[in-house]
């Protein structure tokens, strides 16, 4: 059986996904997978539910936003690869004690293509004892054009993914202020299915758990320049060296994580961010939507890396 994945988008922090592909770690494990964008983030989702996709990866945010409207979804992830938020606050000018309190007065553009982003700042905004509501915030820009206008001085401050980090640090416009990951555990990408096609199709998913830690296994032993060379494919537009340090600077924050379970923590800090900013209003119990028997297996049966 051919197993279709969806990804949410192509972006560099699923750089572990990429790796699987070009390892052909799936392919070791005696499995097809074939990859295919979503249309849009959404489609992760609801592509799961309507026969469309049989495995997607995406944020945990996507299985509690669906529980939170059908309770009875079915929606289960099952297998963590990002542990740590990717994304990052770039402001014009150097901020070396940066704090959350440092954001009032100023215009800051946030991340409008997907949602998680924002709320976990937000959460954080709130957690420092400010009101998010308060920031003068740019809403509807996409962190491209919010590059734009960080580098025209149209705004103080941007959220973005890499690469615009590497590449407004290298030009000299842009200063990290806040690496979003420093917050600790806060699960971000995983791959999820549902209940029906884990229990159908477990020995599968347990093949597509193996391979992806055999994969991070790999990723964890390698250098930067060598996963990015190793995934260069995937990102044609990125030259070699803002690839590497993309890389490198989220190898060093700890994005990834080194095993395929994913953390009631990091749930659990999903998830109060996601009530906090109003995305959810009830907020699934973890038992409910996270399902780690696979990456217990996979991780006792001590598989060799790639």
């Amino acid at each position: 059986m051919a197993i279709t994945l969806f990804e949410t988008f192509r972006a560099i922090f699923y750089a572990p996904f990429y790796a699987a592909h070009a390892l052909e770690a799936y392919r070791e494990e005696g499995i097809d997978v074939r990859l295919e964008t979503a249309s849009n983030p959404a489609a992760t989702a609801s592509g799961l539910l309507s026969g469309e996709t049989d495995v997607s990866w995406g944020g945990p945010m996507r299985i509690l936003l669906t529980h939170d409207h059908d309770p009875g979804c079915g929606l289960v992830g099952f297998c963590e690869v990002v542990t740590r938020d990717p994304f990052f606050v770039v402001g014009r000018a150097p901020r070396p004690d940066f704090q959350m309190s440092d954001l009032e007065g100023l215009r800051i553009a946030t991340v409008s293509e997907v949602p998680t982003p924002w709320m976990c700042l937000q959460d954080d905004i709130r957690r420092a004892g400010l009101d998010p509501a308060a920031l003068s915030r740019v809403t509807d820009r996409s962190m491209a054009g919010n590059a734009a206008a960080l580098r025209e001085g149209a705004v103080d401050a941007i959220q973005v993914f890499q690469p615009f980090v590497e590449q407004l640090v290298r030009e000299g416009v842009g200063h990290i202020w806040y690496a979003a990951a420093s917050r600790g555990p806060t699960s971000y990408t995983t791959l999820y299915t549902t209940e029906r096609m884990l229990a159908d199709q477990r020995d599968t998913l347990l093949a597509m758990t193996r391979a992806i830690y055999r994969t991070q296994k790999w990723l964890h032993a390698q250098d930067a320049a060598t996963i990015a060379a190793t995934i260069a494919r995937f990102f044609a537009d990125v030259d070699s060296d803002t690839l590497t340090a993309c890389i490198a600077r989220y190898k060093a924050l700890g994005l990834w994580g080194h095993d395929p379970v994913l953390p009631k923590d990091g749930f659990e800090r999903l998830k109060g961010a996601c009530l906090s900013g109003g995305l959810i209003e009830n907020g699934a119990e973890y038992a409910d939507c996270i399902n780690t028997s696979l990456a217990r297996a996979v991780i006792e049966s001590n598989p060799p890396s790639m």
